[in-house]
């Protein structure tokens, strides 16, 4: 794969294996800044840990990820924190604080240990606003719901203004009003701002409304990569899930009917 220097984030033949198992297996993708991408398939298909290999957090056996032509795995710590912002799954606060100040953490990249400054605090400001939580700023993240807690988490992605956003299943735990929220916010991160953002998603009906491009895995091969209705075909979907579906009508666009288990 080409690693011309276009601001691309770039997955080159990547292998991972673990517990007997391969996880990765020869794994490569282009992602370009300004579209959603949404990686999807059945668990373990290795969604995760391909999100994991292209934000620098793990160390492939063999491949690379190359962000604007240059090894992820080879930028000092604090670059690769400024351009690449990492969402996890199940992510763990430690202590007890406010969620202004948990935010904030998102500006360590910039500042340092010196202390926040007048721009970090106006970053912060506004990643809480842009997730619906300015009314929250002083309340301690130990006593927010999980979908709050959800959204605190993604503001201190937002609050240290990457490049790329990657993001581990950033719905989950969100009520459907927020989720519409959320998808509305990362579209305009990408749209607005010439930002990269690839997340895992399950739903597979989110995929196809909210990306740019999906891209599928199964078994930790990538079995397609394309425009949402491109990769989302019955076919692949019988490939990658076992499941016999169509794609039909909706009110607000293309729906994804599963019909049930694909027999034989």
């Amino acid at each position: 794969m080409s690693a011309a220097s276009d601001g691309a984030l770039v997955a080159d033949n990547l292998v991972v294996a673990f517990g007997g198992r391969t996880v990765l297996d020869g794994v490569s993708a282009r992602f370009r800044p300004g579209e959603v991408t949404a990686i999807v398939g059945p668990n373990g298909a290795g969604k995760s840990t391909l999100l994991a290999c292209l934000a620098g957090l793990r160390t492939p056996d063999a491949g690379r990820t190359l962000l604007d032509a240059a090894p992820v795995l080879s930028m000092p710590h604090r670059q690769r924190a400024r351009r690449i912002g990492f969402l996890p799954q199940t992510p763990e606060i430690a202590w007890a604080v406010d969620v202004e100040t948990l935010v904030g953490l998102g500006r360590t990249p910039h500042s340092g240990a010196r202390g926040l400054s007048r721009a970090d605090h106006l970053a912060v400001d506004a990643a809480l606003a842009r997730t619906r939580m300015t009314a929250m700023a002083r309340r301690d993240v130990t006593t927010l719901s999980g979908g709050e807690r959800a959204r605190a988490l993604l503001a201190r992605v937002l609050a240290g203004d990457p490049a790329w956003l990657l993001a581990d299943e950033p719905l989950a735990g969100l009520d459907p009003g927020h989720q519409l929220d959320a998808v509305d916010l990362l579209r305009a991160f990408a749209a607005e701002h010439g930002r990269g953002v690839v997340m895992t998603l399950h739903d597979l009906g989110v995929a196809l409304r909210l990306a740019d491009r999906v891209v599928v895995l199964q078994g930790g091969r990538l079995i397609a990569d394309a425009a949402p209705l491109e990769a989302l075909t019955p076919a692949v979907l019988a490939q990658a899930y076992e499941v016999e579906a169509a794609i039909v009508p909706g009110s607000a666009g293309p729906l994804i009917e599963l019909i049930g288990r694909r027999h034989g």
